[in-house]
């Protein structure tokens, strides 16, 4: 298991942007695909984006795609959700996975593909 510690989160109004940061292991960077999925209130867990372990192939939900950008900074150490043209359908909390991928190119895009969660962070989003 790694930890992971998602941070960023907060209430901005529709149109903004906002980043969210995940600080894992080094270890998770170099050898774990990563992703964020998002829970609602009264809603199920839901995937957002993933990037594979080499950073080269990334996959998002279609309620984001072209608005958010999943990124690696291996210097830092973390894992980044860049949110633009936030809408209020995006308040969740937002949760940062991660698991070990031994080929380097699969994005894993289903909660039970993944075995690391972090706490989550709550972003809410006004209209």
């Amino acid at each position: 298991q790694v930890r992971l510690q998602e941070s960023g989160g907060r209430s901005v109004q529709a149109g903004d942007s906002l980043r969210l940061s995940c600080r894992a292991p080094e270890r998770t960077l170099g050898t774990y695909a990563m992703g964020w999925f998002r829970q609602a209130p009264g809603k199920e867990r839901e995937f957002v984006a993933g990037v594979s372990r080499t950073g080269r192939r990334t996959q998002y939900a279609d309620s984001v795609k072209g608005r958010f950008t999943i990124s690696k900074d291996n210097a830092k150490y973390t894992v980044d959700l860049q949110m633009s043209k936030m809408q209020p359908e995006d308040t969740a909390v937002y949760y940062c996975t991660a698991q070990f991928d031994a080929s380097g190119v699969n994005v894993y895009t289903q909660q039970y593909e993944y075995d690391n969660w972090g706490q989550g962070t709550q972003v809410t989003v006004s209209s």
